[in-house]
């Protein structure tokens, strides 16, 4: 069967066999009666997006039913989500009203993103899509566009996106709406959250941690959530986890978590129960504010959280064909599938939408009556669909001049060390618009530094509550990037260290955001928010001791994979071109910027002047490693990444040693994207570029940090490809050396000088004519190595001293490491 067959509309859950005495953890309250003209406002307000809503699925004519509808008033494809619809009414209606009567800024985050016409015909009723769409006006003319264009070419999209103004998360991707209306009350501390998580998100395991999203939140500096957890029983075809779950369960969940847990559920008065429980919820939240803010904070804080149980699609028809539409799955999309050739389901769509009673919520001009006006806020910035913080509140950053942090040149330093020492500072300078979002790996990650002035704010450990800490760590990457999402789409800028082989995790949901951030930028009314930024280390090169599993770099290329008006990928070489490389990054807009390098030591190869210039460029011939400047080359070897570049200069000194005939140019590439064929980005190089920094008929050979298919990727398309070779990571490791895991990939000093001898024989004769004894000598050089760290266990103790090419250097130590 294509679906659960069910007895009964609604069905309720079964009892559990937990205590009774657990439902004294429920919220009660007093049934307080609504002012009547409030009650009627509400209801009004209600009955009026619903109409809409259910229209905009069906109507592409006749939006105010003043005749019959006809097979000719629906439109050719039904598309949209009602089941969802008139719960996310019922809150929208509640929300603008606690707005109205407590002057309280509230965003709404709507995790059931596909419920899209419930919260656009709220929008137009509050006169928000007006504003932003003046041809969406609250007026005969606007609301016949809204209805009619609803899902066609040229109208608001079936799901929430970022034409949807308040919106700051899609919601077509479920499980991240709860994380994401975290992240955005942080250091907003006048700011509530309403966010509806549906109770099939909740059964994604991105909503289940992020329920602990609480426990970081401090209610001295930041605002509050209000979770509101729709509970309507139904997925698309089968009940959901929560519409199986009793009182009991549910309040025994939601304590453990840490909450209050209170019941929406009277449906025979369900306005009256919604206003007392959102009245309730509110003042919970300023008492815990309150107590914060006057240096008392409450230790493990319960906040609130609201159960709204009502029937899935609520208000369709109860029955079509004899099958179950309200209470049921069959209301999750659309009804009424065969409206427009099937006269029963026209007939029973009429019946539907004249239940609204349309003639008492419109006036003649197509505008709304008095009472639903009356219980929207009468200050426009209150309004949901005109939060500020929405769309228009970016903060720039107050970023140090990075060169005060420079090392060295010709030093060893850590990549990762040296740029959390201007991570510290940033985070003093920017002590309300910056944070740092982690899975629990800023000190493996050697970006301790941040510590230097601040700590963590996880408000449940005594030794970090109520500290105003910067850095929020939680082992969920997915909550990571929720938070950090929200907090960028309110203003604020924040960076995600991570491992390099688990920002994999976040992958479609760093796409999910790109999309949003897109259309975003479409808009006429959005303004510039902060690029959201990615820290990658821990990679796969220096992952040895970890094993096969943390190797794994291909987060890279789904990041390449975004519209080239987003995508930004870098591999800074060394410490300086990395402090250059995040500095800019922080500084950007609109962009994902992923940053990858390494937490240990490494050779210092620019100064900061050099390391500036070169990060400007993108890519630049590295003059120092390579033959007469660079000039005139048989072969060009190229390095992308810290530990692949030093492989690079390492061959580099091995052929100069055991070749000097071979005229060799070396260049790192810290931009990837400079790569890409001319046109094809905003940073590809130009054809005339290109030749300039690699030569216009020189064998190029690439020694890539990620996987070989993304360099090929980006060179397609520009011309003579047949004198290129690649050479990356190609899923060989296990717990070994760092050394054995380049020899393992192929990507070693050795497979690098090999690859440079074949491309220059091509064009030098002399090295043509001795190049098969020249590789027969590097190859009996590898195999010593490899035996080498087989007897031993460890790499050669001079393995990474830095290379010098003034004829003294280590090029000239052994490199068969013979005993």
């Amino acid at each position: 069967m294509p679906g659960e067959e069910i007895d009964r509309p609604n069905p309720q859950p079964l009892p559990s066999h937990i205590d009774e005495h657990v439902l004294q953890l429920a919220v009660k309250l007093d049934k307080t009666k609504l002012n009547e003209s409030t009650h009627t406002g509400l209801q009004q307000f209600r009955r009026a997006a619903n109409y809409i809503a259910a229209a905009m699925i069906f109507l592409k004519d006749n939006v105010l039913l003043e005749r019959d509808l006809q097979f000719e008033d629906i439109k050719p494809r039904l598309l949209g989500h009602w089941g969802t619809c008139p719960g996310l009414t019922l809150v929208y209606s509640h929300l603008n009203l606690l707005a109205t009567q407590w002057k309280q800024d509230i965003i709404f985050v709507v995790g059931p993103g596909h419920g899209a016409p419930g919260i656009l015909s709220s929008l137009w009723l509050e006169g928000s899509l007006g504003k932003f769409y003046p041809e969406y006006g609250r007026n005969k003319d606007g609301l016949h566009r809204l209805i009619t264009k609803f899902s066609t070419p040229g109208g608001f999209p079936s799901h929430i996106n970022a034409e949807t103004p308040g919106a700051i998360h899609e919601g077509g991707e479920l499980g991240y709406a709860l994380s994401v209306a975290f992240g955005a009350v942080m250091d907003k501390p006048d700011l509530i959250v309403a966010c509806v998580v549906g109770d099939g998100e909740s059964e994604s395991g991105p909503t289940a941690t992020a329920w602990h999203a609480a426990k970081y939140i401090d209610p001295q500096e930041s605002g509050a959530v209000l979770p509101i957890v729709h509970v309507n029983g139904f997925k698309i075809s089968e009940r959901t986890i929560y519409g199986c779950m009793d009182d009991k369960e549910m309040v025994a969940l939601f304590t453990g978590y840490g909450y209050q847990c209170r019941f929406v559920e009277d449906l025979e008065d369900i306005d009256t129960d919604m206003c007392r429980s959102m009245e309730w919820a509110l003042d919970e939240i300023h008492k815990i504010q309150k107590a914060a803010r006057s240096g008392k904070p409450i230790m493990k804080p319960r906040w609130p959280v609201l159960i709204m149980r009502t029937p899935k699609g609520w208000g369709a028809p109860k029955k079509v064909h004899g099958q179950f539409i309200e209470g049921s799955f069959r209301a999750h999309q659309v009804p009424l599938m065969a409206a427009k050739s099937d006269p029963g389901e026209l007939k029973q769509l009429q019946e539907w939408l004249e239940s609204y009673k349309s003639e008492e919520l419109f006036t003649k001009d197509g505008g709304v009556v008095e009472a639903i006006l009356d219980i929207i806020p009468a200050d426009e910035s209150k309004r949901l669909g005109q939060q500020i913080d929405t769309y228009g509140s970016h903060e720039v950053l107050n970023i140090p001049d990075w060169k005060k942090y420079g090392v060295k040149k010709s030093g060893q330093a850590s990549c990762m060390q040296t740029i959390g020492e201007l991570l510290d500072q940033v985070l003093v300078d920017n002590p309300k618009s910056m944070r740092i979002f982690s899975p629990d790996e800023l000190v493996s990650n050697k970006l301790d530094a941040v510590f230097n002035h601040t700590g963590r704010n996880f408000q449940w450990d005594e030794f970090s509550n109520a500290r105003g800490g910067r850095v929020i760590e939680i082992l969920s990457e997915h909550t990571c990037q929720g938070m950090l999402q929200g907090y960028t789409l309110t203003g604020r800028t924040g960076i995600f260290p991570s491992y390099e082989s688990f920002l994999g995790i976040i992958h479609t949901m760093m796409v999910q955001y790109s999309k949003f951030n897109k259309m975003a930028r479409e808009t006429a009314w959005r303004k510039d928010i902060s690029s959201i930024n990615y820290l990658e280390t821990s990679t796969w090169t220096r992952q040895e001791h970890n094993g096969f599993s943390h190797q794994n770099p291909s987060f890279i290329g789904a990041v390449l994979n975004l519209k080239p008006s987003a995508a930004r990928v870098y591999l800074p070489p060394d410490a300086n071109t990395f402090l250059s490389t995040l500095a800019h990054c922080l500084r950007s807009t609109n962009y994902v910027n992923l940053m990858v390098g390494s937490k240990q030591p490494q050779p210092v190869f620019l100064s900061p002047e050099e390391a500036d210039n070169h990060c400007r460029a993108g890519a630049s011939v590295w003059k120092f490693a390579s033959t007469d400047d660079g000039l005139n080359p048989d072969v060009v070897i190229v390095g992308i990444g810290a530990e692949l570049t030093f492989e690079v200069i390492e061959a580099a000194a091995v052929l100069r040693r055991l070749t000097p005939s071979l005229r060799v140019r070396v260049v790192n590439v810290t931009d990837l994207l400079i790569l890409k064929h001319e046109g094809g980005h905003p940073h590809a190089l130009t054809h005339e570029d290109f030749d300039a920094l690699f030569t216009a008929d020189c064998p190029i050979h690439f020694n890539y940090h990620g996987y070989g298919d993304e360099i090929k990727g980006l060179l397609f398309g520009r011309p003579n490809l047949s004198r290129v070779s690649v050479a990356s990571y190609c899923e060989e490791g296990s717990t070994t050396t760092p050394l054995d895991m380049m020899l393992r990939n192929g990507v070693s000093r050795y497979h690098v000088a090999e690859a440079a001898i074949r491309g220059a024989a091509k064009r030098n004769e002399k090295i043509r004519l001795d190049m098969h004894e020249t590789l027969s000598g590097i190859r009996h050089d590898l195999a010593k190595v490899q035996e080498y760290i087989m007897k031993n266990g460890k790499d050669p103790s001079d393995t990474y001293d830095t290379p010098s090419f003034d004829g003294t250097g280590p090029e000239h130590r052994d490199v068969g490491y013979a005993d």
